[in-house]
């Protein structure tokens, strides 16, 4: 008996549209996000390079945060998880960089790349979850934990006894934001993934988890 292989089904229009349009993949990792993680995203500013100079979006010439900042001022109320936004965003906007709010699915522990690392290294050594951990071109990195942390942070470094030691060490939690993998960061780079919100890094640590090696490695650093 002669078997009929199904031919296999043409994309639409709209799908072979995206895919060109979406080079970079910033939005099908929008999209990501939200389906998968379930977290919030705003469109951010993009890169520009016109005759040999680097500029971002947003048209401000002296602009600190090249490509690395939301995309509208009033981006608190713009906040959203629904794909048709993303999809509208990064249709229109293909090179925007992607910003995830901070302080609603979660919190991050921003530090040096060079501590981040260090402490990262203890964590797994030890068997424990740092959870998703970005890295971002202007040599910072990101610990993902459980939202709603500020607070925490400062009690539990006051008891590790770094209270007032001055670490660079900052939480960004409610009314903060990051700029998401795989989102272009000023002029050196991307932002990558360390450690992805894959299933292995999929439940956020609590910072007490995280915090004492940070707090160390950070301290470390300071006294080079």
């Amino acid at each position: 008996m002669e078997t009929t292989i199904a031919s296999p089904r043409p994309k639409s229009a709209r799908a072979v549209s995206t895919e060109s349009s979406d080079r970079l993949g910033l939005l099908r990792a929008a999209l990501g996000y939200i389906e998968e993680r379930h977290w919030d995203v705003v469109l951010g500013t993009s890169v520009e390079r016109e005759n040999g100079v680097w500029s971002c979006s947003c048209g401000d010439r002296r602009c600190a945060a090249i490509g690395a900042h939301p995309a509208m001022r009033d981006w608190h109320k713009r906040i959203s998880a629904q794909p048709s936004r993303a999809y509208e965003w990064w249709t229109e906007h293909p090179q925007g960089s992607i910003i995830l709010p901070t302080g609603r699915a979660f919190d991050v522990l921003e530090c040096s790349e060079e501590a981040g690392l260090l402490a990262l290294a203890r964590l797994e050594r030890h068997g424990a979850n740092p959870g998703p951990v970005a890295a971002a071109p202007n040599r910072r990195l990101y610990f993902f934990v459980l939202p709603n942390s500020r607070t925490k942070v400062a009690t539990v470094l006051a008891g590790l006894g770094w209270g007032r030691t001055a670490l660079d060490l900052a939480c960004r939690s409610a009314g903060d934001y990051i700029v998401a993998p795989p989102s272009r960061m000023g002029i050196r780079g991307q932002v990558q993934w360390v450690r992805g919100p894959a299933e292995a890094a999929r439940w956020l640590p609590d910072p007490e988890e995280v915090l004492a090696p940070l707090a160390y490695a950070c301290g470390l650093h300071r006294a080079r």
